[in-house]
């Protein structure tokens, strides 16, 4: 099972810090939001990760190239060739592949453009920039169980748009502006069969994977809900951003690892 992160927006909304680097290195306890995302994941079992890169990817590709140089002890020798790492760190053995996926592309064209570097049957998605304590396990379990393409999150948070009508664990449709703000929204971690990439997704740069092509999935009945009850929280803003460095000073209830 293979992990497909978005990294590549420009995170508008947060503009002040969004100038200066990609969304998900922004840092939550001294770690970027990346990090922590990637780190639910290998608790689970899943250290195989594809990173969709756009907006100041090479910050991201930097960060992971030198990731052992920052993390453990080394010897450096002076006039020798390379360094003696004298230390490991929790995050030994994790496979990241990196790819640009384009500067301006929507959602659905930067999943396409990867689908070449996915090996399984299924994979997990989700995006860079939100934290929370989601049963990766009990999620992917979930999905192999009913045998339909694509499997969202369905969390509650009523600061949030975008509605997700559910029948008996079925998305049946998806609604901007809810009505009732207690209904469960899109948390954004999902499964899919690798076919929905080639079935529902364009290589055009304005396919935005949320609209065409989530609807489409759930119009066919192909689109289940895995509710979850426990933290759930996405950085649009700098309040949101600190709110959760609070928490980590705190308790950070994503932190199950």
């Amino acid at each position: 099972m293979q992990a497909v992160i978005l990294c590549g927006g420009e995170g508008t909304r947060i503009r002040e810090e969004s100038v200066l680097r990609p969304k998900p290195l922004l840092e939550v306890g001294g770690y970027p939001l990346l990090w922590h995302i990637m780190k639910l994941y290998a608790h689970h079992g899943i250290t195989d990760f594809v990173l969709c890169l756009g907006y100041k990817g090479d910050m991201i590709r930097d960060y992971f190239l030198e990731y052992d140089h920052r993390h453990r002890d080394i010897v450096v020798e002076l006039g020798a060739d390379g360094a003696q790492f004298l230390s490991r760190h929790g995050e030994q053995g994790w496979k990241i592949t990196l790819v640009d996926t384009g500067r301006s592309a929507q959602t659905g064209a930067r999943l396409r453009r990867i689908r070449h570097h996915l090996d399984g049957d299924d994979f997990c998605l989700t995006y860079g920039d939100g934290l929370a304590d989601v049963d990766i396990t009990e999620l992917v379990r979930f999905h192999r169980s009913h045998e339909r393409i694509g499997t969202t999150t369905a969390v509650r948070h009523e600061e949030r748009f975008g509605e997700m009508a559910i029948d008996f664990n079925q998305v049946i449709a998806f609604s901007e502006k809810p009505e009732n703000p207690d209904k469960s929204i899109n948390g954004g971690f999902f499964v899919f069969q690798k076919r929905f990439v080639d079935e529902y997704l364009s290589d055009d740069e304005t396919c935005i994977l949320e609209r065409d092509p989530l609807e489409r999935l759930a119009c066919d009945g192909e689109l289940m809900a895995f509710e979850h009850k426990g933290f759930w929280e996405c950085v649009d803003t700098f309040h949101e951003w600190q709110k959760l460095e609070q928490l980590w000073s705190a308790e950070a209830p994503w932190r199950v690892w």
